[in-house]
């Protein structure tokens, strides 16, 4: 019998697939926002609730009304290939150095006032803890 290597066969190849339709990421967009609205309606402010509703509905709409238009999105989003993949790595990289630099200052600036550096001290340590075991765990896996 002829296997159909057209249909997904692992539970990895559902979710690549679930990941790269078109309708993921404005669905994601679209959950994240009532997530952020019943968190901010438990906090007493629905008002602010439903305006992050609002925007996440809107970005995720508009993702997927641009996604068909635009080169970038589709790499990003639907179809991604080696190059792709490179840019999304390297975007990683620079977004996490630019967040570790910002998190450093934040803390130095919190140090200087007299204050604690709380929470900023967590999150650099957070950081720095999930850095060492990336290492560690590439280093050994290959």
């Amino acid at each position: 019998m002829i296997k159909d290597r057209s249909q997904p066969t692992t539970i990895k190849d559902r979710c690549e697939g679930i990941a790269r339709s078109k309708w993921f990421l404005p669905l994601f967009c679209l959950g994240l926002g009532v997530v952020v609205l019943a968190a901010s309606w438990l906090g007493g402010q629905p008002g602010a609730g439903l305006i992050s509703l609002a925007i996440l509905a809107g970005f995720g709409l508009l993702l997927l009304l641009l996604t068909g238009h635009s080169e970038t999105l589709r790499g990003l989003t639907i179809r991604r290939d080696e190059r792709f993949a490179q840019i999304d790595l390297r975007a990683t990289a620079i977004t996490g150095l630019v967040l570790v630099i910002t998190l450093i200052v934040a803390w130095l600036v919190e140090i200087a006032r007299g204050h604690s550096g709380h929470p900023y001290d967590w999150l650099c340590a957070t950081g720095g803890l999930a850095y060492l075991l990336a290492v560690a765990f590439f280093r050994w896996r290959g």
